[in-house]
């Protein structure tokens, strides 16, 4: 891989990255003071996340993956994508941009695959020329964040409250624009799959895996992944609002905390998987939900701001700690005959199903804590994850059975 090649997919990565962390951190906020939403509302726009992880499988295997080059297709979603950003940024109705935002989130969920897709097809040993390539994509995340609190201060509280988050939509908008064509200029990556080669549905779900759930530990590994983005949507869904209305400035630069700390984590992964192994690893990333929520229920804006920090920044440890764990867990139940089916899998189950659930009970539980308009009850809304964190930690110490897993980048 040349220095040319280099800097094109670093673009790409970053501005991949650069386009998700620049609307969706502060979706929360956006939907509850812009178009005031409900918490079933709010639930309903962020699960289209989970949606697009649904039916992305389906883009990549049955159109990427057999008709066209991967760069190409990455261009046109995107430019969809710039469109539907467009039409976000004038809604004043949430009626009016739900179906904008799932049409986006179907157009945005393949481009992950296809970067990744781009990138690998460059690489002569991607273990080791992937992650300088991959970093460049948090620091765009981060940098959107930055750009949000201090380049323009749409977070700020009275820019918030006469609408400005709506900016961010444009600001992305013409990111995913610039991405699109940007694409067309890549390094050509052809279809992985001949034409006419027959690819069936278990292949695109990748249920040809779900032999491995004969495994009991993979089986309870499997059902603590789904329960476990239960917590996690709580997150995603939760964190803008939750500063917004703790009056935090800056609120979206504190959450781009939660990025850096997952380059730190992800560094210090490989030591502490090789010493602990692969249950104590997964069980302190469990163990990190736990407290985290906990800080965010008893914490607060002013000399318990601390907490709130240290709850942000527990992000590295949640995410690496598991959901990277698990990957390379599952990684080394599969073997290679059903390698890319498992993670297939495990990727559906949990950012399709396990999300598409805990969102729609985040937005049960933020209904049912809403004391006046745009004031809700934090403290119980957060409770109820530390303790569904708590029990799926505890039940992954009765039930799985320790056993070696090696490391594998």
């Amino acid at each position: 891989m040349n220095n040319k090649t280099r800097i094109q997919l670093s673009i790409m990565m970053f501005l991949e990255f650069f386009i998700w962390g620049g609307w969706f951190v502060t979706l929360g906020s956006f939907l509850g003071n812009n178009l005031s939403a409900t918490g079933a509302e709010s639930a309903m726009a962020f699960s289209t996340q989970s949606w697009g992880a649904i039916i992305a499988p389906f883009i990549i295997g049955l159109i990427a993956d057999r008709y066209f080059n991967a760069e190409k297709i990455l261009g046109i979603l995107h430019i969809i994508g710039a469109i539907l950003m467009y039409q976000m940024s004038q809604t004043t109705e949430f009626s009016t941009f739900y179906p904008y935002v799932l049409g986006y989130m179907i157009a945005y969920m393949p481009t992950l695959a296809l970067v990744n897709s781009v990138s690998f097809n460059q690489m002569s040993d991607p273990a080791k020329q992937f992650p300088f390539i991959r970093v460049f994509g948090t620091a765009g995340w981060i940098i959107a964040g930055w750009i949000i609190s201090f380049g323009f201060k749409w977070d700020a509280i009275e820019n918030i409250q006469q609408g400005a988050l709506s900016n961010t939509f444009l600001m992305v908008a013409v990111a995913s624009a610039l991405l699109g064509l940007f694409s067309f200029t890549l390094p050509k990556t052809p279809p992985s799959v001949d034409k006419g080669q027959k690819v069936a549905l278990s292949d695109i779900l990748g249920l040809d895996a779900l032999k491995l759930l004969k495994d009991r530990n993979f089986l309870v590994f499997f059902l603590s992944s789904v329960l476990i983005c239960i917590p996690l949507a709580f997150y995603y869904q939760n964190i803008s609002l939750f500063l917004t209305e703790y009056k935090v400035e800056n609120s979206t630069t504190w959450a781009t905390l939660g990025q850096m700390s997952e380059v730190l984590f992800m560094l210090l992964l490989p030591f502490f998987f090789k010493k602990y192994g692969f249950k104590k690893t997964i069980l302190f990333g469990m163990l990190a939900w736990v407290i985290r929520y906990a800080l965010f229920a008893f914490g607060d804006a002013g000399e318990l701001f601390f907490m709130l920090v240290i709850g942000i920044a527990l992000h590295g440890i949640c995410y690496d700690f598991f959901f990277v764990s698990g990957q390379i867990y599952t990684d080394s139940k599969a073997g290679e005959k059903v390698k890319s089916a498992a993670q297939g899998l495990i990727t559906l189950a949990t950012y399709g199903i396990g999300m598409l659930i805990g969102f729609w009970v985040a937005g049960k539980i933020s209904d049912k804590y809403l004391i006046a308009e745009n004031t809700h009850s934090w403290q119980e809304i957060w409770i109820f994850p530390a303790i569904f964190a708590a029990v799926v930690f505890v039940l992954f110490v009765l039930l799985f059975k320790n056993e070696k897993i090696e490391y594998k980048t």
